[in-house]
């Protein structure tokens, strides 16, 4: 049952050796780092109790079950499959969970989306794609904030969220690459369909564990206003940031708060993060040279498409799943893809484009 990297004797010894650390003297003085123990207690007790509990609640099936065939009484049947049901599906969820095993995947996440060319329609689509992933944050009850946002006609060009929970990151990294839309556009008089496209970006949030060392040297730094709405919320100072790191290109930028010492740090930390995707991509890309069976995925690859018309389906072209209900999905119900596509990383299952059936 505990098959693949989960090991319940680890993380029980990992549970105990951070509770000992909460009766060393002191321990409660510093309030952050007394925060960030009992917040990795909660995340360990939380990958290895609901084992404990499924493991209890499979144990009763089997009693009932039992029970039933020794008084050969056929009414408990209904009650045998409500509960092997719960049980499947519960087992489902933390298999899942059980993936999550790399450096970061328990993470929060800073993710970005970008409109493709198109205009009008393309800035809908980066709206509408952001929203779903607004609404999939909410659903799962993961705070929110908006970072940067750059508004345009109709939608947005591009905007810049940070979603902080367990094992964000771990979920939404496979949400990287270019999503394609396929609508009648509503800023079509003559009601033509339009193909779009955005581009989303996904970076762990990385806390002080992770060094990513940055040289002041590589760094410009330019200091501008924040957009407002006019009257009361006009920015009268140069609160917003933005960072280029120059040997990479990387651009980054925060106009979230008022203090420009504040928008610095949250800038500071999206470049640490984007930093360490970039170089860890570069690792992987090395690591292709001697595995040029697998397939690289990358950020230009078309990951998903969201079919409007004339039928309505999500395929995500690495994985294969598809779901006919595009409102939920747009809704942010879209676990059955970081799903998929989580358990098909893990099995070490081909992904790659498949656009046979969607090219209309």
């Amino acid at each position: 049952m505990f098959g693949g990297v989960f090991d319940p004797e680890s993380i029980d010894a990992k549970i105990a050796e951070k509770e000992a650390l909460t009766t060393a003297d002191g321990f409660w003085n510093d309030n952050d780092k007394a925060t960030k123990v009992m917040n990795e207690i909660k995340m360990l007790k939380g990958r290895v109790e609901p084992w404990r509990e499924l493991i209890k609640e499979i144990g009763d099936v089997e009693a009932l079950c039992d029970l039933g065939i020794e008084e050969n009484d056929q009414s408990v049947e209904s009650e045998v499959q409500e509960l092997y049901d719960a049980a499947k599906a519960k087992f489902d969820h933390e298999s899942i969970l059980n993936l999550l095993s790399g450096e970061v995947d328990k993470n929060d996440a800073f993710l970005s989306v970008h409109a493709g060319a198109g205009g009008t329609e393309a800035c809908d689509w980066a709206f509408m794609l952001s929203r779903m992933y607004q609404r999939w944050a909410e659903r799962h009850g993961y705070k929110l904030e908006v970072i940067d946002q750059e508004e345009a006609e109709g939608g947005i060009k591009s905007i810049s969220l940070k979603i902080s929970g367990p094992y964000v990151y771990g979920y939404l990294k496979g949400e990287a690459g270019v999503h394609r839309l396929v609508r009648i556009s509503p800023f079509d008089a003559n009601a033509r369909r339009h193909t779009s496209f955005a581009s989303v970006y996904v970076f762990p949030v990385l806390d002080d564990s992770i060094e990513v060392k940055i040289d002041p040297k590589d760094l410009r730094v330019d200091t501008y206003r924040s957009g407002g709405k006019g009257g009361q919320h006009v920015n009268k100072t140069d609160s917003a940031v933005r960072f280029t790191h120059l040997p990479t290109g990387i651009v980054v930028a925060c106009d979230s708060e008022r203090s420009q010492l504040m928008n610095r740090a949250t800038a500071m930390s999206i470049l640490r993060s984007r930093l360490y995707e970039y170089y860890r991509e570069q690792k992987e890309k090395e690591n292709m040279k001697f595995a040029a069976e697998k397939k690289d995925i990358s950020f230009g690859s078309q990951i998903r498409s969201y079919v409007f018309q004339p039928y309505t389906m999500v395929k995500d072209h690495r994985t294969k799943f598809s779901v006919g209900n595009i409102q939920g999905v747009m809704d942010g119900d879209i676990d059955g893809f970081l799903d998929a596509f989580l358990s098909a990383q893990w099995k070490g299952l081909p992904m790659g484009d498949d656009d046979s059936e969607d090219e209309i």
